[in-house]
């Protein structure tokens, strides 16, 4: 059982009781036909052959509130495209399948980078920001929510209980963020952990009380990939196409909206994905590669709301988080032990080290180039470059890969 506490400006919303799925559905149904609501799948290939989605699939059949799913297929081939599709046929209500790298969707990004508008790299980032310009083009979901493809323990509760805040008119929330605890045999969101929570208790330490260091400090879990959010507001959120999605995210809604919009809901006990290795010797890959970009775009942010990172200040960083890091690991090994969980100490101590090496790349890169490659541009942005976009981007996804539209679905 969770606690109702609140800490800080972000209203946290916890799971205290046990609701049934029927009586929270019951609750959505009535308000959907009004705030339609989208789903967002963001996948790579290699999902599919994961039972984590197929359990999520079986989950999604017994929806009955969503206006569409959409799957934002992204580093994937042509076979690729054909087989999700096959894959999602069984969903009863409306699909649809966006193929980053399909012909139309290719010619669609040439033509925005003809007009000055950057799309950035393949990966997540890109993945999410392109479905949402897709539903956004759409003009039918009022709400569009995000859930990560490799939720190994999914149930459409955890669904209801992140989009009931945002549509329901009373609550008047435009944004909801997800959070639960990570475990199994043994703790798990080592990035949050060991690293995001003690380097914003270090910046803390260094700048005093500063309004975004004191807003991330009070999500539980800032580094979650599910949330759901207001079309206006998605058209206004900049998303960068690397690891930092999940962060910048969580900056870009704060630039539009107060605080008193924005809320966190306990979407589960207990929440299991797939784990990312930690690739302490490759720093271009894993949870290494998470913690450099996670950092990059914090430094770059506190820099662009006029915090002075000074060289001397950014090597006490790296001093205060290395002490954060230790008594964060001191913490985990408390809790761990009292829930009589399994904890390896001594990996425990290497996963610090690698996150501060991460935490110097990611110094380095600041120092190197403080404004970084620009973040995708919003969608209220691309419209007003490109007339047409909205159109053209319809027309590309509907294409798919042999000129066939991709909507559809039954599976009764």
């Amino acid at each position: 059982m969770s606690d109702f506490h609140q800490n800080g400006p972000v209203t946290a919303l916890p799971r205290l009781l046990d609701r049934s799925i029927e009586e929270l559905e019951a609750e959505i149904l009535p308000l959907t036909p009004k705030f339609p609501v989208s789903l967002v799948i963001p996948m790579i290939p290699s999902e599919l052959d994961r039972p984590a989605l197929a359990r999520i699939l079986a989950e999604l059949c017994e929806v009955r509130y969503l206006h569409s799913v959409v799957i934002s297929l992204n580093k994937a081939t042509r076979d690729d495209y054909h087989r999700t599709l096959e894959y999602f046929a069984p969903y009863p209500g409306n699909t649809v399948v966006v193929w980053s790298e399909s012909p139309a969707v290719q010619r669609f990004f040439e033509g925005l980078e003809q007009a000055g508008l950057e799309v950035g790299s393949p990966g997540k980032g890109r993945a999410c920001w392109l479905a949402m310009g897709y539903l956004l083009a759409e003009e039918k979901a009022d709400y569009v929510a995000f859930i990560d493809a490799d939720i190994a323990n999914f149930s459409r509760e955890m669904l209801a209980r992140l989009i009931l805040p945002v549509v329901d008119p009373i609550l008047d929330f435009d944004f909801a963020k997800a959070y639960y605890a990570r475990f199994s045999d043994r703790l798990h969101g080592r990035v949050t952990r060991l690293y995001l929570s003690p380097l914003l208790a270090a910046f803390t330490r260094l700048i005093g009380d500063h309004t975004y260091i004191r807003y991330l400090s009070s999500f539980r879990y800032a580094l979650s990939g599910e949330f759901a959010v207001q079309r206006d507001l998605a058209s206004r959120m900049r998303l960068p196409s690397d690891w930092g999605l999940e962060i910048v995210s969580l900056f870009e809604v704060l630039r539009h909206r107060a605080p008193v919009r924005l809320c966190q809901v306990e979407i589960a006990d207990r929440y299991e994905h797939k784990h990312q290795d930690l690739s302490g010797e490759d720093p271009s890959r894993g949870l290494n590669r998470m913690a450099r970009d996670v950092g990059t775009h914090l430094l770059r942010t506190l820099a662009a709301a006029g915090v002075v990172l000074s060289s001397g200040l950014l090597e006490s960083l790296m001093a205060a988080y290395q002490r954060e890091a230790e008594d964060a690991v001191a913490s985990s090994y408390a809790v761990a032990a009292i829930n009589g969980l399994r904890h390896d100490r001594h990996q425990e101590e290497l996963n610090v080290q690698t996150f501060a090496s991460a935490l110097r790349a990611a110094i380095e890169e600041f120092h190197k180039d403080p404004l970084g490659p620009p973040l995708v541009p919003n969608w209220a942005r691309v419209w007003a470059g490109l007339h047409e976009a909205g159109p053209q981007l319809l027309a590309a996804v509907a294409k798919g890969a042999d000129g066939h539209a991709s909507n559809g679905g039954g599976c009764r």
